[in-house]
C-alpha cells in the first residue's frame, strides 16, 4: 500500500538512522493490535479452559520471552510509560522478535459458554502482514531500515551506492579477495552502526589484497592496475585515479580502520563511514571491472 503523497511525489528520502517517539508510538500499536488480536497465541498461547485448543495469547508468557531474548527492555513495550523511545538496536530487535513469533488468527469454532473462539494461526500470513505494516512505517518516516522476507532487519545503504552494492557482484578467482568484500558489504547494511565500522575494515583489507592479485610486488601491480582503469587515452584521469588511490591508502593507514593505536583518529559517526566506504568501493569497483582477465559482472 502506498499514500497519495508517494504516488505523486515519489517515496521519501531513507535518511534516518535513529527511531523517534513518532515511529516507536507506531510500532508500539502494531504490537498492541497483535496482542489484542491473539496473534501470539502461534507462539504463546492462551488456552481454553476446556482443553479446545488456543482461544488467544498468553501475555505473561510473551513478556517472559522478550524479557529473556531482547532483554533491555525494563517494562512490557506495548505500554509505553516511558517518555523516551528505547535506543533504536533494542526496537530493531523487538520487530524481529515479532515476525518470528507472530502468526495471522483464523477462527476455527465458537465456544458459546466461555464465549470465545477457538483459533488455527497462519503463521505465514502473520509474518507478511506485520512485515508490510512495519516497513511502511519506516518508509514513511524515512528511516534506512527495512525487514527482509527472512525475518532479519537490514540497513538501506545511501542511494547513490544501494544499486552498486546490490547489483554487483564480483568473481575474481581469490577466494579471500572475494570473501572480504562479500564481508563488508554484509556489514555495511548492518543496522548497527559498530558493525558497519567492521565493514570499513574489511574493504580496507580487500584493497591492501587487491594490490597483489596479480604478483606480489605491491607498488608495480598499483601501478597496473591503475593503468588499465583509466585507459591510454585519460591521462588526467590517471592521475586523478593515483591521486585517489594514494589518499584512501592514507586514510586506512591513519583512521582507526586497519590499525587501532591511540594516535589514530577513530570513525565513529554514521555518515562518516558512509562517505568513507562508498569512496574506496567506487574505486575497488572501478579497477575491477576494468581488469585485463574481467571476471565481474
Amino acid at each position: 500500500m502506498t499514500y497519495f503523497s508517494e504516488r505523486e511525489k515519489g517515496d521519501r528520502p531513507r535518511e534516518f538512522d535513529t527511531i523517534g517517539e513518532a515511529e516507536w508510538g507506531g510500532i508500539q500499536a502494531l504490537l498492541r493490535a497483535r496482542i489484542a488480536d491473539g496473534s501470539f497465541g502461534a507462539s504463546f498461547p492462551e488456552s481454553c479452559p476446556d482443553g479446545a485448543g488456543p482461544i488467544g495469547a498468553d501475555e505473561a508468557s510473551l513478556w517472559q520471552a522478550i524479557r529473556a531474548e531482547v532483554p533491555n527492555f525494563q517494562e512490557r513495550p506495548w505500554y509505553g510509560t516511558s517518555e523516551e523511545p528505547p535506543l533504536t538496536l533494542d526496537i530493531l530487535d523487538l520487530v524481529e522478535f515479532i515476525w518470528r513469533y507472530i502468526g495471522k488468527p483464523v477462527r476455527r469454532s465458537y465456544h458459546d459458554y466461555f464465549e470465545h473462539y477457538h483459533l488455527n494461526f497462519d503463521v505465514d500470513a502473520g509474518r507478511v502482514e506485520f512485515r508490510e505494516a512495519v516497513n511502511r512505517i519506516f518508509r514513511r518516516n524515512g528511516l534506512v531500515y527495512e525487514l527482509k522476507e527472512d525475518g532479519q532487519i537490514e540497513r538501506i545503504a545511501p542511494p547513490v551506492l544501494r544499486e552498486a552494492l546490490m547489483s554487483t557482484e564480483f568473481r575474481t578467482g581469490d577466494a579471500e579477495f572475494d570473501r572480504m568484500l562479500g564481508t563488508a558489504r554484509r556489514k555495511f547494511l548492518d543496522p548497527d552502526v559498530l558493525v558497519r565500522r567492521e565493514a570499513l575494515e574489511a574493504l580496507w583489507d580487500a584493497w591492501e589484497r587487491l594490490k597483489t592479485l596479480d604478483g606480489p610486488d605491491k607498488k608495480v601491480q598499483a601501478t597496473a592496475m591503475l593503468d588499465a582503469a583509466a585507459g591510454s587515452t585519460s591521462p588526467k584521469l590517471r592521475e586523478a585515479l593515483e591521486r585517489e588511490a594514494r589518499e584512501l591508502t592514507w586514510i586506512g593507514n591513519n583512521l582507526q580502520i586497519r590499525h587501532s593505536e591511540k594516535n589514530r583518529e577513530p570513525v565513529s559517526r554514521a555518515e562518516h563511514i558512509d562517505y568513507l566506504f562508498h569512496r574506496l568501493f567506487a574505486l575497488t569497483t572501478a579497477i575491477l571491472t576494468t581488469r585485463e582477465r574481467p571476471n565481474s559482472r
